[in-house]
């Protein structure tokens, strides 16, 4: 799957990178944490790194290495920088599952030996080798694994400032009280569409979906293949495409952030058989939180079906 190809490109750099360190100036970015500013936190995208700061408050001051929707974190090259606030950090918050090796490839690098990470697809406890062979790594797409995230954000940091402890606890319920009410959206599309068809071009909003009732009609095989960045072999694009033909689906979401020919195929199936097509990313937008960006994605779900 394409989520392994950063490690490997990665691994080939990383000792050059630390190497590099002895040259990077001790001074600053305004990436880069200051031990005044707080408990340095380093997310591997700026989805971890938004609900970091709403639990660390200001007393964490937090990087997020992929920053952008325009970074794709399949194909994301790091830097000298990437791995200076890595040897700095004091909590790191990493997806795991394959997502993001280039973290652990970099952490291997940085001699940061206090570090304490997090690792999201442990937290949730999901089995990540069920006798399929698939997991979905797109775990921020989940939120009762958001929610225990947020626990272990809590204890954590807490361990490193326990004079603050305090604050982290209520940042940490209001944080979960946020989750709460996007567990309670998607509890509201389930209650009007439970059991309606929906084709993916990615496993990307899986979880979130398959939370509000909905039943992914999409070929397995149509949406791994786009995922791992290989041809959809034509009987199985057939298939894709006859789902929207037959009315089968009540709405196409697709991702944003990957395209190619045979993604572009279903989206203008939909749209030539009138079914709305929802786009989603695997990174924050620009100028928006964590919890606007979900309740953006639901609503857009929401109103969809409702087409």
């Amino acid at each position: 799957m394409k989520r392994h190809v950063l490690s490997t490109a990665l691994a080939a750099t990383a000792a050059a990178l630390a190497l590099g360190l002895a040259g990077c100036s001790s001074g600053t970015s305004a990436e880069t944490a200051d031990a005044s500013d707080g408990i340095r936190i380093v997310a591997s995208t700026n989805v971890y790194g938004s609900l970091a700061e709403a639990v660390g408050g200001d007393f964490a001051s937090v990087t997020s290495i992929i920053d952008s929707p325009d970074k794709d974190p399949h194909e994301y090259q790091a830097d000298g920088q990437n791995q200076l606030s890595l040897s700095k950090a004091q909590i790191v918050i990493e997806n795991g599952g394959g997502y993001d090796d280039f973290v652990d490839t970099m952490l291997s690098a940085a001699d940061n030996s206090e570090v304490t990470v997090l690792n999201v697809a442990d937290i949730s406890g999901y089995d990540q080798e069920p006798a399929s062979g698939e997991f979905n790594e797109h775990l921020w797409y989940d939120f009762p694994t958001m929610q225990k995230l947020v626990d272990s954000l809590v204890t954590e940091l807490s361990a490193l400032d326990a004079g603050d402890a305090s604050v982290f606890q209520a940042n940490g319920e209001s944080v979960k009280a946020q989750l709460a009410t996007l567990e309670a959206a998607e509890t509201d599309i389930k209650a009007t569409y439970s059991g309606s068809g929906v084709a993916i071009t990615e496993p990307v909003p899986l979880y979130l979906l398959e939370a509000a009732g909905l039943d992914n009609r999409t070929p397995d095989a149509f949406s791994e293949a786009i995922e791992g960045d290989t041809d959809v072999p034509p009987t199985v694009l057939q298939e894709a495409l006859a789902l929207f033909d037959s009315h089968a689906v009540k709405l196409l979401v697709y991702n944003e952030q990957t395209g190619g020919p045979q993604t572009d195929a279903v989206i203008e199936a939909a749209k030539k058989n009138g079914i709305p097509a929802v786009g989603v990313t695997e990174t924050l937008p620009d100028g928006v939180d964590y919890f606007g960006w979900m309740k953006a994605n639901l609503d857009a779900v929401s109103a969809a079906l409702g087409q």
